[in-house]
């Protein structure tokens, strides 16, 4: 997805590509690296360059990003003596010699801008100031690094976010949502003003509802910034992605950013993509103001202003106009000229006179995802299944007095580790009336378990993000003589942020058994079994590789800890790919041996549906026929009924208005002056198809004033009838149409009370023939 995701970011105006680099991907194991495939960093860099673009790279090495362990290797944990994050030797030592080799191998590729590469910032440390006070030498430290960093002769800048006691020549920049407003600036005049991210979205984890960030927000964010001297902006994220396998942090839903500009598959996800793309360029037509300009502030009553960048003796004037009001709509007087300014929003003039784009008028088109099922994938939906290993004590590898901590045992190779016990009862200790039954109770330090009793499950719990432990209370049947318990206990991912990383805990933590007549009866300090991973895991019968090492039989549902696979053909075309997966409960899913990363079904948010129900399954993962796709429940689910889908954003709109300004793209700089590139310049109304599709229908025009959004649209009391005839006319297959908003166009009423003189178009793109 690489040269497809960053030509979109070029074409959506973006000039820069900001990655982490991640330590427990490049050395999983001490002295043991890889740069492999997707782990390619120099060949990923290549690629930007290539595409003519800059790249900053954030080195971390604690990097946070939702990451599993924010980014270290589990190794780090068991090295003698070691505190994360701090003035602490063994720590600095090996922080400062992986930065030391990534470095190196940067400057061996000479990517470098001071080699002529495109490498033009580095970033040492993550938003340290959040545990600062947590370290006494958290001051100490954070001197070190900067100092360390520097001295490893890159001959670029280094920068550290949120960080206002960058030493030296580091810079000290912003992170969150509206840095324009927040950010009290470097900390040294010489230093520029740096946003290294702003944040598109909110980060969802498991059981968080639906979030999203408008825009129209973002846009006026940026466009905020510039106007406040600010040098450059980054978006976090612009893509956010997937999480395969089991990279994801605690709790981290399987989906990133999704609301992104470019969304989870790498699809323009409008309009926010393309109004970013048309912000870009309208501050590209500044440009020559706002490096070389004198800065000025005009200011006007309720909350508005002007902040301008003048080059004296010179036709060179820039000019933001901001309205920071966020109830009221109003209109400024500047230079002699009235200008209309919606409630919160920033019109940009790069010649302190023509406005080519105001953040809250939306010229870029909009579009609406939709999931399709692939008819020639559903066919042949055979599943078989095969169960995975309940243990009991004599199965064993790790026996101890009481149960164990969970990470200590996988050291993040494996989500999961059994628990095991047995003890004996007589018979009168067990409940004598029949609607008494005794109650396992556990308490869990996080993230979830699945409770067995002499091989019969009994249920599950789990934490959450904010309150990881929990007490698992359930009735369960014993009998007299020898029982056995099983607990499947697992993490979610590992923690990702906070001091002290590497002192965090999970699994088993107490055991006791309720209302038995012989009272409670305490486990904690039994013989207790440990086997590290699922049988399945340890065979590899995800894989085309392992998955004849078991017996597999036609599959039943809704049984827990069970393997599913199943043999599908790949989707046709070049849609991408999904599964829906809203038949399952809790999980993990493989296609052709490659993890596509953690399901969960089960874990409802406040408005009753899965967090995440359709996850992302990379056409490269894909062979045209007999692929292989394996499933492993946790908790019981029906695999006859998970959906392969392809992914869509073939429902196009556009809503623009007589207010709106004419597409930024009407306009270019010549000698220092702005020139429209038509002849009229006026606002209009744009479709296009993406991925070699044509515009097949028009579902729904109107001129007036339409209501509703893309995919929902209504007609309003000064609708005109022929408004969709016009647009069938400019528009029906063509890959792209250019529409006039004007009443004239469609035949529409001027004196209509109501009108709000908008268009407001639905189309329907299909595959070129």
């Amino acid at each position: 997805m690489w040269p497809d995701i960053i030509q979109k970011a070029q074409h959506g105006g973006l000039n820069v590509i900001q990655t982490y680099v991640f330590w427990n991907i490049h050395e999983p194991l001490y002295g043991q690296f890889n740069f492999q495939g997707r782990y390619d960093l120099v060949g990923f860099i290549k690629l930007v360059q290539k595409n003519g673009m800059y790249v900053t790279l954030r080195l971390g090495p604690f990097i946070q990003a939702e990451w599993n362990h924010g980014g270290f290797p589990f190794w780090l944990r068991e090295v003698a003596n070691i505190t994360f994050r701090t003035d602490n030797e063994p720590f600095k030592h090996h922080m400062e010699r992986f930065a030391r080799t990534i470095v190196q191998m940067m400057k061996d590729e000479k990517l470098f801008a001071s080699q002529g590469g495109p490498i033009i910032l580095l970033q040492i440390e993550n938003e340290y100031n959040n545990v600062a006070r947590a370290f006494e030498g958290g001051s100490k430290y954070i001197q070190w690094a900067g100092n360390m960093a520097v001295g490893l002769g890159a001959g670029v800048p280094w920068v550290m976010c949120k960080q206002n006691d960058a030493p030296g020549p580091v810079i000290n920049a912003c992170n969150g949502r509206n840095c324009g407003d927040t950010f009290t600036g470097p900390n040294h005049p010489s230093k520029p003003s740096l946003w290294t991210e702003n944040w598109t979205a909110q980060y969802r984890v498991f059981g968080d509802p639906p979030s999203q960030r408008s825009a129209e927000d973002i846009a006026y964010s940026v466009a905020r910034f510039f106007s406040k001297n600010g040098t450059l902006t980054n978006y976090y994220m612009y893509h956010g992605g997937t999480n395969f396998g089991r990279t994801g942090a605690a709790f981290m839903m399987t989906r990133y950013y999704d609301e992104a500009p470019l969304d989870e598959y790498g699809m323009e996800k409008e309009p926010k993509w393309g109004h970013l793309r048309d912000l870009h360029h309208a501050l590209k037509l500044c440009r020559k103001g706002l490096l070389w300009g004198t800065p000025s502030v005009q200011a006007f009553d309720k909350g508005f202003e002007a902040r301008l960048y003048e080059i004296p003796e010179s036709h060179v004037c820039v000019a933001f106009l901001t309205n920071t009001n966020r109830k009221e709509d109003g209109t400024v007087s500047f230079r002699g000229e009235e200008y209309y300014l919606p409630r919160r929003s920033i019109s940009i003039l790069p010649d302190c006179k023509t406005v080519v784009f105001n953040s809250q008028r939306v010229n870029a088109q909009h579009n609406a995802r939709t999931f399709d099922v692939a008819k020639e994938s559903s066919m042949k939906n055979q599943w078989q299944m095969t169960s995975d290993l309940i243990p009991t004590l004599r199965h064993a590898s790790v026996i101890s007095k009481g149960p164990l901590e969970l990470m200590n045992l996988t050291k993040d190779t494996t989500d999961y580790l059994w628990y095991t016990t047995s003890f004996k009862l007589d018979a009168d200790d067990l409940p004598r009336r029949q609607d008494i039954r005794p109650v396992l109770q556990v308490s869990n330090l996080g993230h979830a378990m699945h409770a067995f009793v002499n091989g019969k499950y009994i249920g599950s719990g789990h934490g959450t993000k904010i309150e990881k432990s929990f007490v698992f209370q359930k009735p369960m049947d014993l009998n007299a003589g020898t029982n056995h318990i099983a607990i499947l206990g697992l993490t979610v991912g590992l923690p990702d942020s906070g001091a002290y990383l590497e002192h965090r805990l999970a699994g088993v933590h107490t055991v006791v058994i309720q209302g038995l007549n012989a009272g409670t009866l305490d486990l904690s300090h039994s013989v207790w079994g440990h086997q590290v991973g699922l049988t399945g895991e340890t065979l590899g019968i995800f894989s085309e590789k392992g998955v004849n090492a078991v017996k597999w039989e036609e599959a039943k549902s809704d049984t827990p800890v069970m393997w599913y696979k199943r043999y599908f053909d790949a989707p046709s075309g070049h849609d991408p790919v999904a599964l829906e997966m809203n038949s399952m409960g809790k999980g993990l899913v493989w296609i052709n041996g490659e993890s596509i990363g953690r399901y969960w079904i089960s874990y409802l948010n406040p408005l009753g549906k899965a967090s995440q129900s359709v996850y992302h399954v990379p056409r490269s993962f894909l062979k045209p026929k007999d692929n292989l796709m394996v499933v492993f429940e946790e908790h019981g689910g029906k695999p006859e009924d998970i959906q392969i889908m392809t992914v869509k954003r073939d429902d196009i709109c556009t809503v623009v208005s007589d207010l709106h300004p004419a597409h930024v793209r009407s306009w270019s700089r010549e000698n220092s002056k702005i020139r429209s590139v038509d002849d009229d310049a006026k606002p209009e109304a744009r479709l296009k198809c993406t991925g070699k599709k044509v515009i097949q229908s028009i579902d729904f025009a109107s001129f007036g004033n339409p209501g509703g959004m893309c995919g929902n649209f209504t007609t309003g009391s000064c609708h005109t009838p022929q408004a969709k005839a016009v647009a069938e006319k400019a528009c029906l297959g063509k890959e792209s149409c250019v529409l006039p908003v004007a009443p004239e166009a469609y035949g529409a009423d001027v004196g209509c009370p109501e009108t709000m003189a908008t268009l407001a178009v639905q189309a329907k793109c299909v595959p070129k023939k």
